[in-house]
């Protein structure tokens, strides 16, 4: 069971309760027993599923309600703060200063995304206005060092490797010398085992030599429960300061691995929620668990229209209310989206939109723009900017320049106007909604 499937029976046994006449200790016990149903198709240890459900329970029934909130809302409130106890404690982010390097070393066993997550790490600082800077000293596999340098390059970020050597810890050396001026270095290194204890050997000496200021492991989040062995097992060669668990966007086990590795008590600072570079995010249980059931995440939503830069200036916005919005301002929205992430991953932080949509129409709606934006790139400067020009002949040339149909074309201009018309209702608010830090716009 995917997470998302995880998220999505969860959401439904909650609903249970919104619907249910009378919350009763049957309606608490069936609602208990849709969580352990839910928890262990997704690979969480069974004694773990028993603990937690235990504790819902016995919280459900003997808890005295507070006064101003009813049975159904404490409950409610139980099973969420308690899925968020057990995902682990809220971890404090790695301490980052301009100025003043700070050394990350990835650890992990092979095949577990290091080299991915490398880059995506680099980039998720270098969005905060800090200098990143990778270094790759995997000896062992052939084209380590292309595959960093290839992330790195799409993102303009400086990366350090030496195909040639033998010895890592020369590189990594190498490496910290020539970014002296950056503020995170991120040392990329050769995948391990916990059963190869050369290499284990090799990690507690570069570990040693480098001197990081963090050791984090990457952990495979579709390995499921195996986690807390490989968590231990790392724990045991080198302190590890956190864990980052990848590859959570489609994991069969990721609800299997996240719970095993909470039960270690080692703080995940990280989580990987897909294969592109922006696909990282802090993780907070809270929030975290806020998505499973339904409930939302707003404030992961703000970070990520903060860190897509999603803004207007205000004569721009004012003269967009005036009615003066082009279709080059609407591409811009598109981009600005695109940086987000997908539809679906935005609608699961939105409370009450996680579940209730369908996939098809999702995957529609994300298919439209995605046209729209190549539509967009094939008009002239001139019809992006008054789309009022558009006859049959223009309407025709753009949909073959981009492989679409008259058909659609014309939708995307029906939607402009749509689009246009709405903002300009907008003009006796006080804030443009989703352009950017609610810009006030006192206009009569």
């Amino acid at each position: 069971m995917a997470l998302e499937h995880l998220g999505s029976s969860l959401y439904d046994a909650l609903k249970k309760i919104f619907k249910a006449s009378l919350i009763d200790e049957a309606t608490i016990k069936e609602l208990v027993h849709d969580i352990q149903r839910a928890l262990l198709q997704a690979d969480v240890n069974v004694q773990l599923v028993l603990d937690l459900s235990k504790r819902i329970e016995e919280r459900a029934t003997k808890e005295k309600v507070p006064q101003g909130i009813s049975r159904r809302e404490h409950l409610i409130k139980v099973v969420y703060e308690e899925l968020t106890r057990f995902l682990g404690e809220k971890t404090t982010p790695i301490k980052t200063e301009p100025g003043k390097r700070k050394t990350i070393m990835l650890v992990g066993i092979q095949g577990s995304g290091k080299t991915t997550t490398a880059a995506k790490l680099a980039r998720y600082f270098q969005k905060r206005g800090l200098k990143p800077a990778l270094i790759c000293v995997d000896t062992y596999r052939p084209g380590a060092y292309a595959q960093l340098q290839q992330l790195a390059n799409k993102t303009n970020l400086p990366v350090y490797g030496d195909t040639k050597a033998k010895d890592p810890v020369k590189v990594a050396t190498e490496g910290l010398k020539l970014f002296n001026d950056k503020d995170i270095i991120i040392i990329d290194t050769a995948g391990r085992h916990k059963e190869e204890q050369e290499l284990i050997k090799e990690m507690k000496t570069l570990e040693k030599n480098i001197k990081p200021d963090e050791v984090i492991l990457i952990i495979d989040g579709t390995i499921g429960q195996q986690a807390a062995t490989q968590a231990k097992a790392f724990h045991e060669a080198t302190p590890i300061g956190s864990i980052l668990v990848t590859k959570l966007d489609g994991s069969a086990r990721g609800g299997g691995a996240l719970s095993a590795v909470a039960a270690t008590g080692a703080p995940i600072t990280f989580i990987g929620t897909g294969e592109k570079t922006e696909d990282i995010e802090p993780f907070v249980p809270s929030r975290f668990v806020g998505r499973l059931l339904g409930m939302g995440d707003l404030e992961t939503l703000l970070d990520k229209v903060r860190e897509a830069e999603i803004k207007v200036p205000e004569k721009k916005a004012k003269a967009i209310l005036s009615g003066k919005f082009t279709l080059t301002d609407m591409y811009e929205q598109f981009e600005a989206m695109k940086g987000m992430g997908t539809f679906g991953k935005l609608l699961k932080m939105l409370p009450g939109m996680s579940y209730d949509i369908p996939k098809d129409m999702l995957d529609m709606a994300e298919g439209r723009l995605e046209k729209w934006r190549v539509m967009i790139q094939s008009m002239t400067p001139e019809e992006r900017d008054n789309p009022k020009i558009f006859n049959s002949s223009r309407m025709r040339r753009v949909a073959r320049g981009s492989g679409t149909s008259d058909k659609e074309v014309k939708e995307l201009l029906k939607q402009y106007v749509v689009m246009r018309r709405m903002l300009k209702t907008l003009r006796r608010k006080k804030k443009l909604p989703f352009f950017g830090k609610g810009l006030p716009l006192n206009m009569k």
